[in-house]
């Protein structure tokens, strides 16, 4: 395993800047998820760490060794894409077992690593299989494995589990935790998924037009988001984010009546997780609009005066369109109505 170190890291195409002044460490043994909406320059980052991208400045270094002019195969990163990749030809032994023939591994330290990791991906009895003859899940399991063969510093994951339905990525999710704790290898893992990102992974770091808006836990990115794009961007539903003028110990939502217990002078933006609402009670009133039915739970969709919220709910059958809906928030977040960064 090894650290992975982005230091002041720039990657432009021409006038197009995709990473502007990257710095981040991922420690050793590290899960890292990078988040962020297309075009962000999540997935340029993990290209460049495989070495698939130039770097235009700065340094990127794997372990002590700075990579920037290391070619991607002596770089011991090992890569699974959105693509399974998968020679068709192949039986799934000799897919995982490719690159070490490349490496001109001896027969038995390469029959010794794709056993091993046929046993962690419970791929055992498939190995005389070829990839059209498996399942979507099994065909993933077998890119995984032949990244495993390797035995990397660092694994890079690029959307790994998109292609699959949503049974199956629940069940890869649980995998690639499995996976994680039994090697303790560095992963680096992007994802557009937001349960994805939330269970899989030990830091998230979520980006913006080439740029770092936070890194931290999953529960710290949900709990105390740095600005309103993270506060949006993490959490579905996403957060409400209503415009407020404060009043000294009390505030009001613009053109809202009712008065909350939220202390704060002039204008700023009030953010409210559909969760934290107590809904049937409280100082505002909503027009519900759509009830969307979720099994145990509901999402209300409301008209808060002019401005669209969501609330969630454990009893959906209570409520229907047209009602009307007291609210009481009960966690607020506060943000800067000039700059959408948290206020303190």
């Amino acid at each position: 395993m090894a650290t992975v170190r982005f230091q002041n890291l720039r990657k432009s195409y021409g006038d197009t800047h995709v990473l502007t002044g990257i710095d981040l460490v991922m420690e050793e043994g590290e899960y890292v998820v990078l988040v962020g909406p297309s075009g962000c320059g999540k997935s340029t980052m993990l290209r460049c760490i495989a070495g698939l991208e130039d770097i235009s400045s700065g340094d990127l270094f794997i372990g002590d060794r700075r990579v920037n002019d290391v070619a991607p195969k002596d770089r011991n990163v090992a890569m699974v894409f959105q693509s399974y990749a998968l020679y068709p030809h192949m039986t799934v032994r000799e897919n995982m077992a490719f690159a070490l023939k490349v490496a001109k591994r001896s027969a038995e330290e390469i029959r010794v690593a794709v056993d091993e990791a046929a046993r962690m991906l419970d791929l055992g009895h498939l190995l005389d299989r070829r990839p059209s003859q498996l399942s979507g899940g099994q065909r993933q399991r077998v890119a995984m494995g032949r990244a495993i063969v390797r035995r990397p510093d660092v694994f890079l994951f690029d959307e790994p589990l998109s292609n699959l339905d949503a049974s199956l990525r629940t069940h890869m999710r649980v995998e690639l935790m499995t996976l994680h704790k039994q090697l303790g290898t560095t992963m680096v893992h992007v994802t557009h998924d937001q349960v994805e990102a939330l269970t899989l992974a030990d830091r998230l770091v979520v980006l913006n037009k080439g740029v770092i808006q936070q890194v931290g836990s999953p529960r710290e990115l949900f709990d105390r988001p740095i600005n309103t794009f993270v506060a949006t961007f993490i959490g579905s539903p996403s957060m409400n984010l209503l415009p407020a003028t404060g009043h000294g110990a009390t505030s009001t939502v613009d053109g809202v009546e009712g008065t909350l217990d939220v202390p704060s002078d002039g204008a700023f933006t009030l953010g409210i997780r559909p969760t934290d609402f107590t809904v049937g009670e409280g100082p505002l009133e909503a027009d519900l609009i759509v009830v969307e039915s979720l099994g145990s739970e509901a999402m209300l969709h409301m008209d808060l005066g002019e401005h669209r919220i969501v609330a969630r709910v454990d009893e959906p059958q209570s409520f229907q369109s047209g009602d009307k809906v007291r609210l009481r928030p009960n966690k607020v977040h506060r943000f800067s109505a000039a700059t959408g960064e948290r206020l303190p």
